[in-house]
């Protein structure tokens, strides 16, 4: 599958979110600055406003999720909005309705905003084009996953923010390390990072990369040890063998003692050098375990990040009065 990445736009889709490429560094500026006020909101002791009484959000999730689904329906409830979740392993799917049908069903119901994941790209463009409702790309397949790269961008400047510095990106050196080839992480994020000024290493063995990287604002590398010194953020992608219809690496030891972050590895990087993970995270495969629990790495802080950021998007589209 070789999918190529879409031109960034200048101005912000104000009905959906589709794609990185839908915001332009200005919207995607916009939901840095707005998830500022939402994390604020998630700190308090009753994390509530009602931005989004009377609206309804309904997740569609076709395929396993723990974290995006829940950060989403956690999103909804704190702005007050209610909710409904779609569950594919229950549904009217293996009776044998359609996927327009069934989205089509829930936006009868009420649902003004649709979360949508698939493991197959496109969809959520598809459902979009179905309904009136909003529609959120919660990831699908290899493509893009629009609000992970947010989230991702919003850590980091918070990280700097609370070192002194003035939070812009302009000018940081990511290294996106691993199984790019499967990684819809790894396309939103090349798309936000580099929108945002930053310069963007891919590090993989040559199989973990895309067939083609036309279009790519990146470098490549293919020796982790030769690059981490420079780095200041370090993403750490998971190994997706359920993805994987060929043997692409001899064996996991072998992927972890070349690409993987251990104790060692760590050491080369600079004094203020972050540590990220999407997650789920493989201990002991892309990260040794006692490497996710340094100081440098804001893992667990990216899904706490996750709520306010996805609190923002769903302010932006629904409750800001700028939706269409």
């Amino acid at each position: 599958m070789n999918v190529t990445l879409p031109e960034v736009a200048e101005t912000a889709d104000t009905r959906h979110l589709l794609s990185v490429a839908d915001l332009g560094r200005s919207g995607i500026e916009e939901v840095l600055r707005l998830t500022d006020s939402f994390v604020e909101v998630s700190e308090r002791t009753i994390p509530r406003v009602p931005a989004l009484r009377g609206r309804t959000v309904a997740t569609l999730f076709f395929e396993d999720s723990t974290r995006t689904r829940l950060s989403f329906e956690a999103a909804a409830k704190r702005l007050s909005a209610d909710t409904m979740t779609f569950s594919a392993a229950s549904s009217s799917l293996n009776k044998g309705e359609s996927l327009r049908d069934t989205v089509e069903t829930v936006t009868a119901m009420g649902a003004d905003a649709l979360i949508v994941r698939h493991r197959s790209a496109g969809v959520p463009w598809q459902v979009a084009s179905w309904v009136p409702a909003a529609v959120i790309n919660a990831g699908d397949g290899w493509h893009e996953h629009p609000t992970q790269a947010l989230l991702d961008c919003y850590t980091v400047r918070q990280a700097l923010v609370a070192r002194g510095a003035d939070g812009a990106i302009d000018g940081m050196r990511v290294g996106i390390v691993g199984d790019v080839k499967h990684s819809r992480v790894a396309r939103s994020g090349v798309l936000a990072w580099s929108a945002l000024g930053a310069d963007v290493t891919l590090i993989a063995p040559p199989t973990l990369l895309p067939p083609s990287l036309a279009g790519w604002p990146v470098r490549v590398s293919h020796d982790l040890d030769a690059v981490l010194p420079d780095l200041d953020v370090v993403y750490l992608l998971r190994i997706q063998a359920e993805r994987m219809t060929e043997a692409l690496l001899p064996s996991l030891r072998e992927y972890t003692a070349v690409y993987g972050l251990t104790r060692r590895r760590a050491e080369l990087l600079g004094k203020d050098a972050v540590v990220m993970h999407p997650g789920p995270m493989n201990r002991g495969v892309e990260i040794a375990a006692e490497v996710a629990e340094l100081p440098c790495s804001v893992i667990t802080r990216q899904v706490s990040n996750g709520v306010a950021v996805r609190m923002a998007v769903l302010f932006l589209l629904l409750g800001s009065g700028l939706d269409a």
